[in-house]
């Protein structure tokens, strides 16, 4: 939760070294990060989660997208699955690959699909608060908080997955 370009999932990279290369071993050196995120879509807007506002995390009180880091073993679809599970209680249908995004300590994987069930029904377990955002508002750049009652500006992975449309 520390690197600040690690804005997909709020986690930092894990290393097995207390030393920064090119000192430590290569079996020490970082490790590339998998993380995988959907874009849920309903009736044209997209479902958003506004992360907490916690020292320590990356991007904190910014809008993202649901998902979050891979566990060993799994695919991109795979861990994704898990984290909607874990963060809003949902099992998602069809997910399709839209694309993949690389840098030297992190691969994000960004799904799409729909969302087949009314924000209501989801169960929000990670974050501060969800919302279905329309396109105009996500363009502007702030998203607005319901349960806050202020507008929020969109993380990093979010305003990539926007720059692809």
């Amino acid at each position: 939760m520390a690197s600040p370009g690690d804005e997909e999932a709020g986690h930092g990279i894990p290393q097995t070294c207390p030393e920064p290369p090119p000192r430590c071993a290569p079996s020490c050196r970082p490790m590339t990060l998998q993380i995988a995120v959907a874009v849920l879509e309903r009736d044209g807007n997209w479902l958003l989660q506004l992360r907490d506002d916690i020292a320590g995390i990356v991007y904190p009180g910014t809008w993202g997208l649901f998902g979050g880091h891979l566990d060993p073993g799994e695919t991109p679809e795979q861990g994704l699955r898990r984290e909607l599970l874990e963060e809003i209680s949902w099992e998602a249908g069809a997910l399709s690959p839209w694309f993949e995004h690389q840098d030297p300590h992190r691969v994000l994987h960004v799904f799409r699909g729909p969302l087949t069930v009314a924000l209501e029904r989801l169960v929000l377990e990670e974050g501060q608060d969800m919302v279905l955002a329309s396109f105009d508002e996500l363009r502007s750049g702030m998203v607005w908080s319901p349960r806050l009652g202020e507008r929020r500006p969109l993380a990093p992975s979010l305003q990539r997955a926007l720059a692809k449309l």
